[in-house]
């Protein structure tokens, strides 16, 4: 069965920084649109990060840009989200997905319905 999990998850102080990994088992996602979505408490889920099939391209959430970097490693084939200067309402559950239906090359998906497949989650907690 394929699956994603995620790591990397934990407290941390408001200023801190945090490296949150995602690792398919079952097959490779080395080329697949990936990307990484949160839900706070009471919260939807909302898109954080994304990066096309080949990692050349990306696209980032106002509220994270500059401050969150994703990234993929294809020798690994895993997805990490570099998270610094983390603040309080960066608290949330980390989920990461992958869109394993066809994909244009460089094309970024921002969408949750335009990924098919999900982590279980990894929870992140900004403390103030």
């Amino acid at each position: 069965q394929v699956q994603l999990v995620e790591s990397g998850g934990g407290l941390v102080q408001a200023g801190g920084s945090l490296r949150l990994s995602c690792v398919p088992s079952g097959r490779t996602f080395s080329t697949t649109p990936m990307g990484w979505f949160r839900q706070a408490p009471g919260k939807e889920r909302e898109f954080v990060s994304a990066t096309t099939r080949d990692g050349d391209s990306t696209g980032y959430a106002d509220s994270v840009r500059g401050r969150f970097t994703i990234s993929r490693d294809k020798v690994k084939d895993a997805l990490y989200l570099q998270m610094n200067s983390l603040a309080p309402e960066d608290t949330a559950v980390y989920y990461c997905a992958a869109r394993r239906q066809i994909s244009r090359s460089g094309r970024v998906y921002l969408l949750e319905h335009q990924y098919d497949l999900w982590g279980q989650g990894t929870q992140v907690t900004v403390s103030s």
